[in-house]
């Protein structure tokens, strides 16, 4: 089955926010959703107070470091270009190349991306590893180049990049009519109207240099831009071929409201999911969904936890039952919740394209699909390898018991991956970035009241190892000290260089070993 152009899944936009650290990403997020009415006041990441902290940074490390280290999801709707309500379904995700996996699961429930670039840094090292995961889910995104009312490199240097990084053809939009004190506003070549920092607009008439508020060397910029890049097509961008470009700054407010536009007209509404060899529409009668993402303790008054799923198709209403696949058996959905900023609101009813808050208490993990004939399974949201592997050493012995639900707690986040040595008591954690281990302590202390240190292993990388019972089992009986079981109890494999990886490779034809894992 197929949507019809009436359906209330059209009238879904739920997308992503990427961006290297520093970009503005956490601000853009509060003004669209100021602009949407989900907060009415957008302060600072940096400003005092809890009141002005970004709404969508809730946990303590993100506070006190001004950083996104998970990923947070918010709603709001907004009137869409044909006068009917659009219901956009915002992810940030985290800033820090660090945190790529989490990154990389979000964008499986999302239909597009608005990828942040700040004007004067252009790309960075570290946002060519979040661009690439963007691209590895093929995507459409929309570029949004921040910051432009400060001095910054040339914008037609910026597009390049953005053209040679994601391998696409890039069409500006809008583009910056004087730059850092001379900053007058951002032209729009499809209205061709000026935008003022005031928010206010100025109908341009002629050509370019014909209007005298416009300095004729950025006047000839804007035309060259016109000429020298393709035209904005809506079917090369969401097939991801094409990015259009928006130049604007998300602090001021300027350039927001053309973004927001841009979603609610060209970002494609929910799209069909993969579940083995079979493509689930939104439109299917049965409703389907999977949890992309689980977060214990955001409220640590209430010692919370909530797996979010992400809707395929259907009409869901409060109550109803669905299975979920590492179940077997159905669960009653009592309390949906639907997020807006950092309030919550029970979801009578939700459609294909929603994200919604399931509390549960360890019954629901990523990669889980939930449906009510349990006959579907969606695909797609793998575990990847840990590049850094540590021992973890608990201060407290008598503690142990709280650490292991910790660990296994964090694992199902994704904020870590855990394995338990067949040899040794010591839990060794793996992760794809040296700030997930910060993280790691942190909340270990703050949530869980254990403290614990972390010290070398003597491993380089993980594997999952499958294959021929006889030559698995002969191969545990060889390499014991080597082995350790996920959380999940499947058999690892722990390397001491990729060298070793190879070696094994070859000695055992019959084994296979894996650097990604199907959640």
């Amino acid at each position: 089955m197929t949507s019809t152009t009436n359906s209330p899944e059209n009238s879904r936009r739920t997308f992503a926010i990427i961006s290297h650290p520093d970009a503005g990403k956490t601000t853009l997020t509060e003004k669209l959703l100021l602009t949407g009415g989900a907060i009415h006041l957008a302060g600072e990441v940096k400003a005092r107070g809890a009141a002005r902290r970004a709404r969508s940074d809730w946990m303590k490390i993100e506070q006190q470091r001004g950083i996104s280290v998970t990923s947070s999801v918010m709603t709001f709707e907004r009137e869409g270009p044909d006068g009917e309500t659009v219901t956009f379904n915002l992810l940030d995700t985290p800033g820090h190349e660090d945190f790529s996996e989490d990154t990389y699961r979000t964008l499986t429930a999302v239909d597009s991306a608005i990828m942040v670039i700040d004007a004067a840094k252009g790309i960075e090292p570290q946002t060519r590893k979040l661009f690439e995961v963007c691209r590895l889910r093929n995507v459409p995104i929309i570029t949004f180049v921040n910051k432009v009312d400060r001095e910054g490199r040339d914008p037609f240097e910026t597009l390049d990049e953005v053209a040679d990084m994601l391998a696409l053809d890039v069409s500006p939009q809008t583009w910056p009519i004087g730059m850092g004190g001379e900053f007058e506003g951002v032209l729009d070549f499809a209205t061709g109207h000026v935008a003022r920092p005031e928010g206010g607009s100025k109908e341009f008439l002629g050509t370019f240099d014909e209007d005298p508020a416009i300095p004729e060397r950025f006047a000839e910029q804007a035309e060259l831009a016109q000429i020298g890049y393709p035209e904005f097509d809506a079917e090369a961008y969401r097939n991801g071929d094409l990015t259009p470009v928006y130049f604007g700054s998300a602090l001021k407010n300027f350039g927001v409201i053309k973004l927001i536009e841009a979603i609610a007209e060209h970002a494609p509404p929910p799209r069909p999911q993969p579940a083995g060899e079979e493509l689930i529409e939104p439109a299917h009668d049965e409703v389907t969904g999977f949890i992309f993402k689980v977060q214990a303790n955001m409220d640590p008054n209430h010692r919370d936890r909530i797996a979010f799923m992400r809707q395929v198709s259907g009409t869901f209403k409060r109550g109803m039952k669905l299975t979920p696949s590492g179940l077997g058996k159905p669960i009653a959905i009592h309390s949906p919740i639907l997020f807006f900023a950092q309030d919550r609101e029970i979801a009578d009813t939700a459609q294909a394209g929603d994200i919604i808050g399931i509390p549960n208490h360890g019954t629901l993990r990523v990669g889980d699909t939930l449906s009510e004939k349990d006959a579907i399974r969606f695909t797609g949201l793998p575990n990847f390898a840990p590049e850094i592997l540590r021992r973890v050493q608990l201060r407290d012995p008598t503690k142990t018991k709280q650490l292991r639900k910790a660990l296994d707690d964090l694992s199902e986040e994704g904020v870590i991956q855990v394995f338990y040595p067949e040899l040794g008591a010591q839990h060794i954690v793996g992760v794809v970035g040296q700030l997930q281990l910060e993280v790691l302590v942190s909340r270990l202390s703050a949530e869980y009241k254990v403290e614990a240190g972390l010290e070398a292993a003597p491993f380089a990388t993980a594997r999952w190892v499958s294959g021929d019972e006889a030559a698995l089992d002969e191969f545990e009986r060889f390499n014991r000290a080597n082995l350790a079981r996920d959380r999940d109890g499947d058999l690892v494999f722990m390397a001491k260089s990729p060298w070793d990886v190879g070696y094994q490779e070859e000695k055992n034809p019959k084994l296979k070993f894996s650097a990604t894992k199907e959640r």
